[in-house]
């Protein structure tokens, strides 16, 4: 709980001294999302490579103010999209619906994920991930960035290893899904050394319109702990395996 409230009161604090340090506080960051689909294959289903293509890329943004910020698909793109394997085999992919939204005031981040068709808004906490700093640099969009990373170890079935690039010219705890907790705002990211790559590919610094940034309020509130256990018995009862298409 100290912690907690520790990181709710340094976030307030960096808030209130943003526009001292000429940062952007309001915007729109759009992500390329490319996903490779051999690499999350489980190993009993490895003769699927010939039946599905080997990435899948979908489009995703980032609407912020200065303490909030929402992570949802890109509209245009919500339609299902065809992909061609290279052996031609055909598939339709329907982009997630998957959103999440974050509170630094308040400390607390909403997502809404959809499994076994059902919708779930999953209520948790903000958390301070364990980050280390790199020395190297790279330009992303026009804006120089810093690297980061660390071992998430936050689903014990699913260890990733995380590294971002990060600007501290736009305000800071800022990235997509729950990858928030840096000095900056994160526009690039690997996940396991390229089974998910997320690379912002425009940034527009403006004022956001009403209703723009809303958090969901639709399906099932359930904290993440409880969620993750109802998923794990629910795949267990369906063979142990579960393997989805998604984003």
């Amino acid at each position: 709980m100290k912690r907690i409230l520790l990181l709710v009161g340094m976030l307030v604090s960096v808030a209130a001294v943003q526009v001292v340090l000429g940062q952007e506080t309001e915007g729109i960051i759009t992500y390329e999302v490319k996903v490779n689909m051999h690499r999350r294959l489980p190993p009993d289903r490895v003769q699927m490579k010939t039946m599905i293509p080997e990435f899948i890329t979908t489009k995703q943004q980032l609407f912020f103010k200065a303490t909030e910020s929402l992570y949802k698909s890109l509209i245009e793109d919500d339609e299902e999209t065809t992909t061609t394997s290279g052996s031609g085999f055909k598939m339709m992919v329907r982009n997630s619906n998957a959103e999440t939204y974050v509170n630094q005031n308040l400390g607390i981040v909403l997502s809404k994920q959809e499994f076994m068709g059902k919708e779930y808004l999953i209520e948790d906490s903000v958390k301070i991930s364990s980050w280390k700093f790199g020395t190297e640099v790279k330009t992303i969009q026009g804006y120089e960035c810093k690297q980061a990373y660390y071992t998430d170890e936050s689903n014990p079935n699913n260890k990733q290893e995380v590294t971002a690039w990060y600007t501290d010219k736009i305000r800071p705890f800022l990235g997509p899904e729950r990858f928030n907790t840096l000095p900056g705002a994160v526009l690039a990211l690997d996940v396991n050394n390229g089974e998910r790559i997320i690379l912002a590919k425009s940034i527009e610094i403006k004022v956001l319109k009403k209703n723009e940034m809303k958090a969901s309020t639709s399906g099932t509130r359930i904290g993440r702990s409880e969620f993750r256990k109802q998923t794990e018995e629910q795949m267990k009862k369906n063979g142990g395996t579960q393997f989805m298409i998604r984003n």
